[in-house]
């Protein structure tokens, strides 16, 4: 069974209906990708998928709560076609947001 294939991969990238605000901006979110529990590489290759799969312009929210995931994504999103919006602290894990370029 592959890293991706499976009913857990499918479960894990849902559509989104909601809003953010960051820095003035308000953005519509498009796809969460719930990340929560993983630890590396695998939340940056859910995202790396999301944002394969996005149109351009859509916002993706990324639940990680693994730290070193957390402070990869916005390096790797020039590579991805992607930009890092920004990334907000909630309780127990952050709340990653970028969008596919």
């Amino acid at each position: 069974m592959g890293l991706f294939s499976g009913k857990k991969s499918e479960q894990r990238i849902a559509q989104a209906a909601g809003t953010v605000t960051l820095d003035d901006q308000h953005y519509t979110i498009s796809q969460v990708v719930d990340v929560l529990g993983d630890s590396c590489p695998r939340p940056q290759l859910m995202t790396k998928k999301a944002l394969s799969h996005a149109a351009p312009g859509a916002v993706i929210e990324v639940k990680v709560d693994n730290p070193t995931s957390m402070e990869a994504i916005p390096p790797m999103m020039p590579e991805l076609n992607g930009s890092h919006l920004g990334t907000v602290k909630a309780e127990r894990y952050w709340r990653v947001f970028v969008r596919k370029n």
